[in-house]
């Protein structure tokens, strides 16, 4: 019966509340889950079921979740079909569950916080926290907050405090549907609450907008369900982006084609100039790209067009100080990777960039491996952080550190195969380096320690004294 009814249509029938607790009775929990989710009794939320099962014509917990199901369904592929550019995010005044007050100050100044660091990622549309504070109370009303706002996702959250702890619960819901797509919680020590905001802030902001979050991957996912002919630019940026970040030669190409494709649609797209210079820069390094010197020209000139559009851009400002070391302007790379520190001291992704700066380009390795470390720490699912750690270790001379870095990098990288077969030469595994020194030479003949140094560009002096000498110990050169 229900194949030929319109799923959206049908559950407008609902009332806010009662499409909450369907929402969550489809997704698998329980009446006492829901209930304490919700403020509400288990005999309540047993009541308002019973109401949902007589407007949709449903008759069990399999057939909720299946109208669901169809319901997301379409609301991605309509999505799909409409809006191409950043998401946008819609963050509620935090809840205090008690009844002191002065956590009050405590919980606005978590959200606060959490919208100012969400707005630094421009790949992201964050509500102004001014327009937040009148939708304070309304975290039951997730499809109505979308619909007001535009919004592709709303973000809510709770703080209980009992004794010295402190619990902050956070939830991000598709303002579609109502669906949950993510939560956490987070048990801290109230002494010191600065430090304690500060954590739950950097963690739950990396792990949602980093290059590696959760908000691209559900971008993404959207995106593919495009057929290629309908693809737009900030599309071709977003599919782009994850090819960038595996580091073969086929995903190397693909992430040029498709940045190329981005620019080609909108050259104003800051973003995808940056990430389309990056990509060149990867396979001058990697050996990717034959004619290594027209890619790093190109390396070169999409970062002055990046910088041209966005002159905030940080990631383009990297690769610049990166250019200036290469000129001998060591003292201006310096100062430029010290003013990106401290704009943006939590962004795990400019702190991971950072890190390799400092081993490769000019400044401190052991830095470098402190910044990884941090930006591991943000949001440890992000393979290419745990590359840059490897490589600052391995600068800094920490080689079963580098090693065991390099385990959750990305796998069928060439620089990841040179790293590891030098520290396995330099802690004395000549067996482990041989094995991984021959892999290198066989799948990647193109490869060679010094057009690492040249692609990356490699200028800081003890990372080009390290990588010849560790080259020299792996028979690499």
């Amino acid at each position: 019966m229900l194949q030929h009814v319109d799923p959206t249509k049908l559950l407008q029938a609902l009332s806010e509340r009662e499409w909450v607790v369907a929402a969550k009775f489809a997704e698998g929990m329980s009446y006492r889950e829901i209930g304490r989710t919700l403020f509400i009794s288990p005999a309540t939320v047993r009541t308002h079921l019973s109401t949902i099962y007589r407007k949709l014509g449903v008759s069990s917990k399999t057939a909720l979740a299946a109208l669901f199901a169809d319901h997301r369904n379409k609301s991605e592929q309509s999505l799909a079909h409409a809006r191409s550019g950043p998401s946008v995010m819609a963050v509620l005044p935090f809840d205090n569950l008690g009844s002191d007050e002065r956590w009050n100050r405590l919980a606005d100044g978590l959200s606060a916080d959490i919208i100012a660091d969400l707005a630094r990622y421009p790949d992201l549309a964050v509500i102004s926290r001014q327009t937040m504070l009148s939708y304070r109370g309304r975290g039951g009303d997730i499809r109505s907050i979308g619909r007001e706002l535009n919004a592709d996702y709303v973000l809510e959250g709770t703080l209980q405090a009992a004794g010295g702890q402190i619990r902050v619960s956070v939830q991000l819901a598709d303002a579609g549907s109502g669906a949950d797509l993510w939560s956490a919680r987070y048990d801290q020590s109230g002494d010191d609450l600065f430090a304690m905001q500060d954590m739950v802030t950097e963690n739950v902001v990396n792990v949602l907008a980093s290059c590696g979050g959760r908000l691209v991957k559900f971008r993404r996912d959207v995106v593919r369900r495009k057929p290629p002919a309908n693809l737009q630019a900030y599309d071709c940026y977003l599919l782009g982006a994850e090819q960038h970040d595996l580091y073969t030669r086929l995903s190397n190409a693909e992430a040029i084609r498709l940045l190329s494709k981005a620019v080609e649609l909108d050259p104003g797209l800051s973003r995808a100039w940056t990430l389309l210079g990056l990509a060149y820069s990867v396979g001058a390094f990697n050996g990717f790209i034959g004619d290594r010197a027209a890619a790093m020209q190109r390396f070169a000139q999409c970062m002055e067009r990046a910088l041209e559009l966005d002159p905030g851009d940080t990631d383009a400002r990297l690769c610049i100080a990166s250019l200036w070391a290469l000129q001998g302007n060591f003292d201006a790379a310096l100062d430029e990777q010290d003013r990106i520190l401290s704009a943006a001291p939590h962004c795990a992704d400019n702190l991971a960039m950072l890190a390799g700066n400092l081993a490769f380009v000019a400044g401190d390795p052991q830095k470098g491996c402190e910044l990884a470390s941090r930006a591991i720490r943000y949001n440890s699912q992000v393979s290419w952080y745990h590359g840059m750690l490897g490589r600052c270790c391995f600068v800094s001379g920490q080689y079963k550190e580098c090693l065991t870095a390099f385990h959750q990098a990305p796998a069928h990288s060439p620089a990841t195969l040179l790293f590891q077969a030098m520290a396995c030469a330099l802690i004395g595994d000549e067996a482990g380096a041989s094995k991984i020194a021959g892999r290198l030479r066989t799948e990647f003949p193109e490869f060679t320690p010094e057009g690492f140094i040249v692609g990356y560009p490699v200028t800081n002096p003890v990372a080009i004294t390290a990588i010849r000498e560790g080259a020299k110990r792996a028979s690499l050169a």
